[in-house]
C-alpha cells in the first residue's frame, strides 16, 4: 500500500516535468537554433493556458468565454493564441538584437501578467479561472489511474513535439536557421530572408510554449496570474541551460533534472523551516538553480547534452 502513494508522486512529478519539457523545447527551438533571447516565455504560456481554459471551460456569470468545446481543440486554440500573440510581438520586437529583445519581452510578458490580474471579466482576475475540466476524470477520477493516465497524454505530446522538432531541425529550413544564429550577415548575403525565418522560429517556439500551459491548466484544474510570474521564465531558461541549448534531448533532460532539484529543495524548505519563515526560505531554490547553473557553465559550457555537430550527407562529394 506504501508505493501507491509513491507511484501517485512519481507520476504528478512526471507531468511537470513533461509540461517544462514542451515549454523548453520551444525556447531551444528560439534560442538553442535561432539565437533569439525571448525573456517572455512566462507570458506566452499564460495566453496558452488561458485561451484553451476560456474555451473549454464551462460559462461563468460575469465572466466571457466558457464555450465548452472539447479539450483537443482548447489546446489548438492555445497554440492559435499564443502563436497570433508571438506574431503581433516578433513583427516588431524581432527587428531588435540581443539585449534589447530580451527586455522587450520580458515587458510583454509582465504586461500579459497585468493583464490576466486585472481583466477580470476575461480572466477571473487575481480569482483565476476555477473548474477547468479535466480529460479522461469522469472516467478514472482524479486519482492514481487519472494521474498516469494524463501523465501518458503529456508523453505522447512531448514526443510529438520532439520528433517534429528533430526532423524541422535536420531541415534545409534548419540549417537556415542555424546558419542565421552563427552570422545572420552572411545567412542574408546567400538569399536567406533572414527576417522571416527569424520570425517563423519566434511564433513557433511560442505555439509549444502556449501548449505547455494549456496541459498546465487542463492537469491543475485552475489558474491564476500568481502561475505565470517572471520566475516561471527563470525556470525555463535554467532547464535549458542545463540540460544544454542546440539540442532537443538536452532541453527534455534539463527540464527532468531543474524540476526534480526544484521540487526536493522546495520539499526539503517545508519540512525544515517553520511556517514563518518559509516564504523567505523559497528564496534558497533560486539560488540553489543559480548554483548549478554556474557549476555547468564552468564545467561544461554547451550543457549536459551540448548541441551535436551535424555533418551533411554531401560532406565529401
Amino acid at each position: 500500500m506504501e508505493t501507491l502513494p509513491a507511484l501517485n508522486y512519481l507520476a504528478f512529478f512526471l507531468v511537470f516535468a513533461g509540461v517544462f519539457a514542451v515549454m523548453a523545447l520551444g525556447l531551444n527551438l528560439q534560442w538553442g537554433f535561432t539565437g533569439l533571447f525571448n525573456v517572455g516565455v512566462a507570458g506566452f504560456v499564460a495566453i496558452g493556458a488561458y485561451a484553451s481554459a476560456l474555451l473549454t471551460g464551462p460559462p461563468e456569470p460575469g465572466r466571457l468565454g466558457g464555450f465548452g468545446l472539447p479539450i483537443l481543440a482548447g489546446w489548438v486554440g492555445a497554440m492559435a493564441a499564443s502563436g497570433a500573440a508571438a506574431f503581433v510581438v516578433g513583427v516588431a520586437a524581432l527587428r531588435l538584437r540581443e539585449d534589447y529583445l530580451a527586455i522587450t519581452t520580458f515587458g510583454i510578458a509582465v504586461v500579459i501578467q497585468l493583464v490576466a490580474l486585472n481583466a477580470q471579466g476575461l480572466t477571473g482576475g487575481p480569482f483565476g479561472i476555477q473548474s477547468i475540466p479535466k480529460p479522461f476524470a469522469e472516467a478514472l477520477g482524479t486519482g492514481l489511474a487519472w494521474n498516469l493516465a494524463y501523465l501518458a497524454l503529456v508523453a505522447a505530446v512531448l514526443a510529438a513535439a520532439w520528433i517534429g522538432l528533430e526532423r524541422l531541425v535536420a531541415s534545409p529550413w534548419g540549417r537556415v536557421l542555424r546558419a542565421i544564429r552563427e552570422d545572420e550577415a552572411a545567412a542574408a548575403s546567400l538569399g536567406k530572408r533572414a527576417a522571416a525565418f527569424r520570425l517563423q522560429s519566434f511564433v513557433l517556439g511560442c505555439m509549444l510554449m502556449g501548449l505547455g500551459g494549456a496541459l498546465y491548466a487542463h492537469f491543475v484544474g485552475y489558474i491564476a496570474p500568481e502561475d505565470f510570474l517572471p520566475i516561471l521564465t527563470f525556470q525555463v531558461w535554467a532547464m535549458l541551460i542545463v540540460g544544454g541549448s542546440g539540442n532537443n534531448a538536452g532541453a527534455v533532460l534539463g527540464a527532468v533534472l531543474v524540476w526534480a532539484i526544484w521540487s526536493v529543495s522546495g520539499g526539503l524548505i517545508r519540512e525544515v523551516l517553520p511556517a514563518a519563515e518559509q516564504a523567505r526560505g523559497a528564496a534558497l531554490q533560486v539560488v540553489l538553480i543559480g548554483v548549478m547553473i554556474a557549476a555547468i557553465l564552468v564545467l561544461r559550457p554547451r550543457g549536459l547534452l551540448g548541441e551535436r555537430a551535424r555533418v551533411s550527407r554531401h560532406a565529401g562529394e
